[in-house]
């Protein structure tokens, strides 16, 4: 049987709701049986409305130049989407400008001057099948953020650059202390302002960071242009911030750099780096690395270059020269806003970063055509009358690939309103360079989105919900497979989304410093030439995204779940599902014997069990996050309760509504966790790596054997748990009278 199509109109999109309410199969989270018909409707027309077309123009747009971080092009693309918002009928569209510490290169030299000569081009080859990698305005090789100076000095190689490295440099008689060090980009990702912190400890006098075969090269599969990976003469550039401190502006940490802001000096700031550093290609770092003498690198050092990889004896030496303009630069966010018709003052956030290191093919210029391909869809559903219920807005985000800037420096500028009335926050970095669909989000909204995967088709043909089941077993089997553990490859619903959140992105301010709930999206594949000039307009059309079916998909996606939960009669928001991944993190801290066997076990089945972590019970936090758990079931009990029984008033909703995002708020601790007090979330933090880091208070006390410290943090997660349930039991009260 097929069904006509609904128009776009108000009147229409009512009578297909009301036609299609008496054969709705099942009522959405959060919505009774008569606004779920009408959801459909209106998700199904949301849906139907983007097209690949246009999201290649949007694309082909923004990547037509290079637009890093404080250029003039840069600003013209945030003119350019403001533009866009306003004749797409979106509200309130508004730039926002903020005065910030930027880095760009004056001059990188990078020299052998022994045993033999060798200067490093540091440049990117052009290839003719794609015009874009001869433009003049790409940049040489260069770190953001780097120091300024000259040195010469013996070239040492420390792998990764961690300190488990140095640890194998220092047992091998290898003192690193005013060297010149090159490490490799990581295999998983290891932020490099981690690794050039490192170094700048270890008394290292500069760091070299190349792009080796072994990690997204040829030892990968076919390279650029016939292949997702890189060629020989790729380099990843970045920045060096260190953000995992304090993100944002490194002048203003902790407060906006809006005009007249106090701002502190770069050398009293905790996160401007105070070493060398530059960034180089393989086919650069070669020669230097095969004149190399010293021991012979372990047998994980070695790379997937044909050569013999040593730890340094002294034979090679460099000079190397980073000349930057440090200085104080615009960056420029855009904002704009639906306003919604029954809760205007509560908020749905979609965002994404326009700034690129060159022409962001993928990062981020993917996601920022996704984006405005979104906010058409939904600027021509208002025009129709079609409006959301909350107030969504869309914010296009500055200097996120130097610090975060952008989204930090307006979350703090914004944070009174964003702590009483973000609902969520739904990021898309880089939309898609590939076709498997990855999503992360705090415990309570990670099943609303496999609830949502089942309604949108994958370009495949099957259900998002099923593509996406297939490729987390892949990746599961794969995992387990390279020795990575012992995860099974058949995956269930729990273990869909990730709730492992680290930084990296745009969440970050309203997630750890104003505890608002976030939801990453992307969907992903090989891709070898991150923040490479060879992430182009080229790399998406011909590998990453041919057909833009992707990139329209997460149009849709964000589009539907940012509908969804403005639109829901009540906050579709499962705090059973928390409670259960706040246990699973503390018995994940738990010793390795029989206790936390024990408590490994009994969190398995959402129950509380005996839970040691050193010196630190952790078995009264464990029944804590039981028990909030349950009162996180009871509530959905009752509202789904409400809802099948016919809905809930207005009032009651808001408060509701206030209910549940006050629980998020409540995870904040006001004093922040030990040593980093602008990260304040007790559950959300990340590593230096900028992995992710569950419980940071109380998990860096513990790796610290700081005890008394890790038990004040498990004492004051215990309390908050204990808020939260209550405030749980209470809204369910309120709701089933």
């Amino acid at each position: 049987m097929t069904t006509k199509p609904c128009g776009v109109t108000l009147f229409a999109l009512l009578a297909c709701a009301l036609a299609g309410a008496t054969t709705s199969a099942q009522r959405f989270t959060g919505y009774t049986a008569a606004s779920t018909a009408k959801e459909r409707v209106v998700e199904k027309t949301l849906a139907s409305l983007p097209s690949p077309e246009q999201v290649q123009a949007y694309h082909r747009y923004l990547t037509a130049e290079p637009h890093p971080a404080g250029s003039a092009r840069n600003h013209e693309l945030a003119e350019y989407v403001a533009r866009e918002w306003k004749r797409q009928g979106w509200e309130d569209v508004a730039i926002r400008r903020y005065d910030v510490y930027t880095s760009m290169p004056r001059e990188v030299t990078v020299e052998m001057v022994a045993p033999v000569r060798y200067k490093a081009g540091l440049r990117e080859a052009p290839y003719d099948v794609d015009p874009d990698t001869k433009n003049p305005r790409v940049s040489s090789a260069y770190l953001s953020m780097s120091a300024s100076g000259e040195v010469t000095a013996p070239l040492v190689y420390a792998r990764g650059g961690n300190p488990e490295d140095y640890d194998v440099l220092a047992k091998n008689g290898i003192d690193v202390r005013g060297t010149i060090v090159i490490v490799r980009y990581s295999n998983p990702y290891s932020y490099r302002g981690f690794k050039a912190l490192t170094a700048q400890q270890r008394g290292a006098a500069a760091i070299i960071i190349y792009s080796d075969p072994a990690e997204d090269g040829y030892s990968q599969g076919a390279v650029f242009p016939d292949g997702p990976w890189g060629p020989e003469t790729h380099f990843q550039r970045g920045a060096i911030t260190y953000d995992f401190i304090v993100p944002g502006d490194p002048l203003t940490p902790g407060w906006a750099s809006v005009e007249g802001a106090r701002r502190i000096t770069p050398a009293e700031s905790q996160t401007v780096p105070k070493i060398i550093a530059t960034v180089m290609s393989w086919h650069d770092a070669k020669p230097m690395l095969e004149e190399m003498d010293g021991p012979v690198a372990p047998d994980d050092w070695q790379g997937g270059l044909p050569i013999t990889y040593r730890l340094g004896g002294g034979r090679v030496k460099v000079h190397l020269k980073v000349d930057m303009d440090n200085s104080v630069k615009p960056n420029y966010v855009v904002e704009a806003r639906l306003r919604g018709t029954e809760f205007p003052d509560e908020w749905v956030l979609v965002g994404n970063h326009r700034d690129a290191w060159e022409f962001g093919g993928v990062d981020p210029s993917s996601g920022t055509a996704s984006m405005l391909e979104l906010t058409r869809a939904l600027g021509e559903m208002a025009k129709q009358g079609v409006r959301p219920q909350r107030t969504l807005v869309a914010c296009s985000w500055d200097g996120e690939e130097v610090g975060l800037t952008g989204s930090t420096e307006w979350g703090e500028q914004f944070a009174a309103d964003l702590s009483r009335k973000l609902v969520a926050y739904i990021n898309v970095d880089s939309s898609a360079s590939g076709p498997n669909f990855q999503a992360s989000a705090v415990g309570s909204l990670a099943p609303l989105l496999v609830e949502i995967s089942r309604t949108l088709e994958d370009p495949s043909g099957a259900s998002l919900y099923e593509a996406w089941k297939k490729s987390a077993a892949a990746d599961t089997a794969r995992f387990a497979a390279t020795g990575g553990g012992e995860r099974q490859a058949a995956v269930d619903d729990d273990s869909l989304v990730d709730t492992r959140i680290g930084s990296g992105s745009d969440h970050t301010v309203f997630l750890n410093a104003l505890g608002r709930p976030v939801v990453g999206l992307s969907f992903d594949g090989p891709y070898g030439v991150y923040h490479s000039a060879y992430d182009d307009y080229y790399w998406i059309n011909h590998i990453g995204d041919p057909g833009y079916r992707y990139h329209t998909l997460m149009s849709r996606l964000w589009g539907v779940l940012a509908l969804r939960l403005a639109n829901a009669d009540a906050l579709p928001f499962d705090f059973g599902f928390y409670g259960r991944d706040v246990g699973t993190f503390l018995t994940e801290l738990c010793g390795a014997g029989p206790a936390g066997g024990a408590a490994a076990r009994a969190a398995g089945k959402g129950m509380p069990g005996a839970c040691r972590a050193g010196e630190v019970d952790l078995g009264p936090a464990v029944a804590a996050a039981a028990d909030f758990a349950a009162a996180g079931r009871a509530l959905k009990q009752a509202v789904e309760a409400r809802l099948a029984a016919g809905g809930i008033d207005q009032q009651t909703a808001a408060a509701l509504d206030r209910d549940i995002m006050d629980v998020e708020s409540n995870w904040l601790e006001p004093e922040g966790i030990p040593g980093r007090p602008w990260f304040k979330h007790m559950l959300y933090a990340a590593r230096y790596t900028y992995a992710h880091l569950e419980l940071p208070g109380i998990t860096e006390a513990v790796e610290k054997q700081d005890w008394a410290t890790a038990r004040r943090q498990a004492a004051r997660l215990q309390a908050a748990l204990a808020k939260n349930a209550a405030l749980l039991r209470a809204a369910a009260g309120r709701v089933g009278r």
